[in-house]
């Protein structure tokens, strides 16, 4: 495997990780050339925040990983901010870079933090949080989609797109559970901080 660069297209963004999957062999049909985002933020006590995007195909493959280098708030910081400052640093500082750092296009981006959902202005693809369906926690948005016992959000921008991502989320969720991708980010931002 390549191994990750590391760099930022812009002063003062968040520096993003790249990891690119090298093609395979392989005797998929068309709609596995569909490309998927997983977006997340994980939260490191003593080092900061990290940013991940992983890109899958359709069967789950790794085809791109993006990671951010950690991010610290300081005291001011959430004072200023107050109650924005989430939606500030997922949205703009985490997510927008990682969005932006991609080569593919991806049918729809998910995340399973809704303050992810701010970094829409960045990309191009549809922004969908996922959520576990728990009858006291649900989103009070009127278009979701439900697949199982997962629940899709989409941003504001997507909501009228739902209907059109629909055969493209079932199809995902019948190769990979869609909060897997997830658990994949998390191990690989706790794996680089060992090394």
């Amino acid at each position: 495997m390549k191994p990750p660069e590391v760099g930022c297209s812009q002063r003062g963004e968040t520096p993003v990780s790249r990891f690119r999957s090298p093609p395979m062999a392989s005797s998929v049909v068309s709609s596995h050339n569909m490309t998927f985002g997983f977006l997340t933020v994980c939260d490191a006590a003593d080092i900061g925040m990290f940013g991940g995007y992983l890109l899958v195909d359709i069967t789950g493959r790794p085809l791109e990983f993006h990671c951010t280098a950690p991010l610290r708030v300081t005291r001011a910081q959430e004072i200023l901010y107050g109650a924005t400052l989430q939606r500030h640093l997922h949205g703009d500082q985490i997510g927008g870079p990682l969005l932006k750092a991609t080569q593919l296009s991806p049918v729809a981006v998910l995340t399973d933090r809704e303050s992810l959902l701010h970094a829409r202005s960045y990309g191009a693809s549809p922004v969908v949080a996922i959520q576990e369906q728990e009858t006291d926690n649900l989103d009070s948005r009127e278009k979701t989609l439900c697949l199982g016992a997962i629940r899709l959000c989409p941003h504001a921008e997507d909501i009228s797109k739902i209907d059109q991502l629909r055969p493209h989320f079932e199809a995902l969720s019948s190769s990979i559970e869609l909060a897997e991708p997830f658990d994949r980010i998390r191990a690989a931002i706790d794996e680089a901080q060992h090394h």
